[in-house]
């Protein structure tokens, strides 16, 4: 995954995953087919620690409002140092392939629409409670989150402060939280 993660799917060529799995060539077919099924297999990773992560910080057990402070301080947190640099995968992948690659397309989008599923329910939670500013739409605003944390990684490779990250996310969550 980190060689995707670091080098794009384009720019990886067969050393570089010799390299890194420390497969010989026979191997590495042999287990996983070509460069592309490989690719998927590191895609579906990724997305799975990340909707774990996600799961754990908008945990229903937790004030809605919380939940939604701990997940967007947590993007700040991914933005900070080298990881911050190298950025997201998903936002890298969906850049240079999801308009040429129908696979990697499909589970980007499933990712996003996850993310955005699970956001409205921390907001229609929040709603519920009587947290949420009036005039704001759980789903819409769960859509505004999410275009703003996968813009936050995009914003955050050139090394913005995590002090000026934080304080959008402050300014954000004070726009939707009554």
């Amino acid at each position: 995954m980190g060689v995707f993660w670091s080098r794009g799917y384009h720019a990886t060529a067969l050393p570089d995953l010799l390299r890194a799995t420390k497969l010989s060539r026979g191997s590495l077919y042999a287990a996983f087919g070509d460069k592309h099924s490989l690719f998927l297999l590191a895609l579906d990773r990724y997305i799975a620690e990340a909707l774990t992560r996600m799961e754990s910080e908008l945990d229903d057990g937790r004030d809605p409002v919380e939940s939604l402070r701990v997940y967007l301080t947590g993007y700040v947190e991914r933005t900070r140092g080298a990881n911050g640099r190298r950025g997201c995968l998903l936002v890298a992948t969906a850049m240079e392939l999801a308009g040429q690659d129908a696979e990697a397309g499909r589970r980007i989008a499933g990712f996003f629409k996850a993310m955005e599923v699970k956001v409205a329910d921390a907001l229609s939670r929040a709603k519920a409670a009587g947290r949420l500013a009036d005039g704001v739409e759980p789903s819409s605003a769960a859509r505004i989150l999410v275009c703003f944390v996968e813009g936050l990684r995009v914003v955050a490779k050139p090394g913005p402060t995590s002090i000026t990250s934080q304080a959008t996310v402050d300014a954000l969550i004070d726009r939707f939280i009554s």
